[in-house]
């Protein structure tokens, strides 16, 4: 009797629980489980790392400035800041969008701003930099 109850049971509890979900639009993938994250360097004029303000990433094709979602900006190295990472990915177009990152020198007050490309997309694992350069050189 207690199987019987037991097997009833666990039939309702199936059935209740099953729903009809939609097929995926991104197929089977599968995904690691590392975490990108995208750096940019700000460099002197003798090429060492140095400090920045203002610090800002503003997706050309949205509008929306862009944060990484997990690590911050700011990394171990100085002068090197996180510009995107994988929380960012579905904000992304599969097809790359330009991110434009401008920032301040914090010892001349120079601004520069520079151009990286970087795709994603709702099917993407990852995002990926796609062109643009690794660092920022300020006079």
């Amino acid at each position: 009797m207690k199987k019987i109850l037991f097997a009833i049971l666990m039939t309702a509890a199936f059935i209740s629980c099953k729903k009809k979900t939609p097929e995926s639009e991104c197929g089977n993938i599968v995904c690691t489980e590392q975490f990108v994250s995208l750096y940019i360097k700000f460099v002197d004029n003798k090429g060492a790392g140095t400090e920045v303000k203002d610090f800002s990433v503003v997706n050309q094709r949205t509008g929306d400035k862009k944060y990484p979602t997990i690590t911050g900006y700011l990394t171990v190295e100085r002068g090197t800041y996180i510009f995107a990472d994988d929380g960012n990915t579905k904000s992304l177009s599969e097809e790359g969008d330009d991110l434009k990152i401008t920032a301040t020198s914090v010892a001349t007050n120079q601004t520069k701003s520079v151009i990286v490309k970087v795709k994603g997309g709702k099917c993407a694992c990852h995002i990926e930099k796609v062109s643009g350069p690794e660092q920022v050189a300020f006079d």
